[in-house]
């Protein structure tokens, strides 16, 4: 069984991209990333509404961080290093299997620049080749045509579609989900 360990925190650099834990000084802009509208439209979440809930937040990833559960990195520009835009991470994991779900978010003024593909193949790297996973999952709203296409360019293939599979906002919503194995990279 795989047995992740994060202490001490692997910080990440790509070309453009600082990826380093997210800390309670970071709750400002993880509020934003969790109560934004144009960020929420395919997530299927309640936004946030203060700055303790962000806190909170932190506090969990922190926690599973910790525990050797789940790893969340904060998304930085090297230009920027003091500024966190985004986050990506692996959670649900099934360390019996190998196994993890990937999730990110990207603050809007960032899209369609590369930025989530670049940080998610230094991610996938790590999670391969340091963490010992074989496969990762992605889960996404079909309507999310950009995530499609990132997760696509960086190996990920549609493996199945759930019709209506949870209930969001007074209407069930669709799942696609996405997977990438360790030898197909």
């Amino acid at each position: 069984m795989m047995q992740p360990t994060f202490i001490p925190f692997p910080e990440l650099e790509t070309e453009r991209l600082l990826l380093r834990q997210v800390i309670l000084n970071d709750a400002p802009e993880v509020l934003f990333l969790r109560s934004d509208p144009t960020i929420l439209q395919y997530l299927g979440k309640e936004p946030a509404t203060s700055l303790e809930e962000a806190r909170e937040f932190i506090t969990r990833i922190t926690n599973d961080l910790e525990n050797g559960d789940g790893i969340a990195w904060g998304i930085r520009l090297k230009e920027q290093p003091e500024k966190l835009i985004g986050n990506i991470g692996f959670w649900r994991m099934q360390k019996e299997h190998y196994r993890s779900e990937i999730g990110y978010v990207l603050h809007p003024s960032y899209w369609r620049k590369g930025i989530i593909k670049e940080a998610m193949m230094k991610v996938l790297e790590y999670g391969f080749n340091s963490m010992g996973l074989h496969s990762v999952e992605a889960r996404i709203s079909p309507a999310n045509t950009a995530s499609a296409a990132v997760l696509a360019s960086t190996g990920f293939v549609r493996e199945a579609y759930f019709k209506e599979d949870f209930y969001f906002n007074g209407k069930f919503e669709d799942t696609a989900v996405y997977s990438i194995l360790s030898n197909l990279r």
